[in-house]
């Protein structure tokens, strides 16, 4: 049975007491670390999305792909139209395509060392690291080279690192952790891949 408006705007007006308690209680303003792990789909997209968000603010970004890279996508295509915007496909394809541990390892170096000069950078205020996960996973960056990276950025420097598989020891670092869970996916049903919805 629904709430009388009466016992509606009650039960509200508790909810705002102790949201706005929450609010006055949040004092700290510095970077964060987010990380987007988990089986189910929009680690990168969740990502995206706060690289888009920063740009809505005028703040410069860098973007890092891990493994990802042999076709291009709709996000690249679109971030690159933005100056504010340090875009850097780092990745030769995911791994069952490339099938040779050795390139995929030189790739993913190359790529944490582009994103360490961005991690080095006050002047950009958001760096995504996406896949970063994977090759944590894999063993091809060192998960605690990573993370005195991060201990060692800009201050007020936001990061954000996408991908299956997150390790525990950066799960315990970072600051806002989701994991996306999978409950379906077109995929399974045998749903191609398409431009707008994976690309």
């Amino acid at each position: 049975m629904a709430d009388s408006p009466e016992l509606h705007q009650a039960r509200m007006a508790r909810k705002k007491t102790v949201v706005d308690a929450g609010i006055a209680r949040a004092s700290i303003e510095r970077g964060v670390v987010i990380v987007n792990t988990g089986n189910g789909k929009g680690k990168s997209t969740a990502g995206f999305g706060m690289i888009a968000r920063a740009l809505g603010h005028g703040m410069r970004v860098g973007v890092v792909q891990f493994i990802k890279g042999s076709s291009a996508t709709g996000e690249e295509a679109f971030f690159r139209r933005f100056d504010k915007v340090s875009y850097h496909v780092m990745g030769e394809g995911l791994t069952w395509e490339t099938q040779d541990k050795e390139r995929d390892i030189a790739g993913a170096k190359a790529a944490w060392h582009k994103a360490c000069e961005l991690l080095r950078d006050p002047a950009v205020a958001v760096v995504l690291l996406d896949e970063l996960n994977i090759a944590l996973k894999l063993h091809y960056v060192a998960t605690d080279e990573v993370i005195a990276a991060l201990r060692a950025r800009p201050l007020q420097q936001h990061v954000v690192i996408t991908g299956r598989g997150a390790p525990a020891a950066l799960i315990e670092y970072a600051d806002t952790v989701t994991e996306m869970k999978l409950v379906k996916h077109a995929y399974h049903a045998g749903g191609k891949a398409q431009n707008g919805v994976e690309w």
